[in-house]
């Protein structure tokens, strides 16, 4: 945790920071002595050039890597969800979790997946600046239960970015439900109700005819996609430009234009094969194109 927030010493803060430590210690095999002596050597070679490079990348992959399984078990159980709640009651910040979502969440592992990955995007960010440049992460802490290591920062960071994460992936859920309750799988229905799908086609990501691929489907078709590919689609449908995604996700912009393409893809294939609808012409259109392209080449 961050030097400031650490000089809290005792009360809940202390206790929260103790359940997330013991949470982590219980999904690695080093004991967390090793860790951090490993962590202090891997930061000092790190910050020789700015926390950034190949080396940094592989070093942010190999942290992503190791606090998935813990977070992921943590949000099964539950514990991730009540110790968010603690530390903003703690500082004062509103945060209710509605019960049905909370189940969800327990339940569910698509759904625990899907808010999972817009949490560590946003932690890395805020790991790198808070922990590493900052200097917030100390291995020679030494009150309460002392120092932790860098996994532990981290995942205490995704706790940190989960209410924020959990806002928005809950009002997404209500525009999709409304969507869902007024969307009978005709073009019709599309046209009647644009504001409904405004996201999409105020991002130009979709036209108003393919907006109609906003069912449920829709959801379970980006749910089987790359971690990366649905952070990029689902920041599109929040308004993000391409730049933004781009910087937000440390990707080139080419990288974003080619996952939105891959993705449409996805969609037009799928309509092909009657998992989604959307208007014949569109993906007939699509998979034309892409065969005199092939024939192209």
């Amino acid at each position: 945790m961050a030097r400031a927030e650490v000089v809290q010493d005792g009360g809940i803060f202390m206790r929260v920071v103790r359940e997330v430590a013991e949470a982590v210690d219980d999904g690695l095999s080093a004991g967390r002595s090793a860790r951090i002596r490993r962590d202090a050597v891997r930061v000092s070679e790190l910050a020789a050039s700015g926390f950034e490079g190949p080396a940094y990348e592989v070093f942010e992959d190999e942290l992503c890597r190791d606090a998935w399984p813990i977070l992921r078990g943590m949000l099964r159980e539950g514990q991730l969800a009540r110790i968010a709640l603690k530390w903003c009651a703690e500082r004062g910040f509103p945060f209710w979790i509605h019960p049905d979502d909370y189940a969800l969440l327990r339940s569910d592992p698509g759904a625990r997946d899907e808010i999972l990955v817009d949490v560590v995007m946003r932690a890395r960010a805020s790991f790198r600046r808070k922990a590493l440049v900052k200097g917030g992460w100390n291995p020679d802490y030494k009150h309460g239960q002392g120092a932790s290591c860098l996994t532990t920062y981290f995942v205490g960071q995704c706790i940190w970015e989960f209410r924020r994460v959990y806002t928005r992936w809950a009002k997404d859920r209500q525009q999709w439900a409304k969507q869902h309750a007024l969307y009978d799988g005709s073009e019709e229905a599309a046209h009647a109700h644009p504001k409904l799908f405004g996201p999409l086609l105020q991002a130009g990501y979709l036209s108003e005819p393919e907006a109609a691929v906003l069912s449920t489907n829709f959801e379970d078709i980006l749910n089987e996609q790359p971690p990366v590919t649905q952070a990029v689609i689902r920041m599109i449908v929040e308004g993000y430009a391409d730049t933004e995604i781009a910087d937000a996700l440390r990707l080139t912009h080419a990288a974003v234009r080619m996952r939105k393409t891959r993705f449409r893809g996805v969609l037009y294939d799928a309509a092909r094969q009657r998992r989604i609808w959307l208007p014949e012409q569109l993906h007939t259109k699509a998979g034309n194109r892409h065969r005199k392209q092939q024939g192209a080449a």
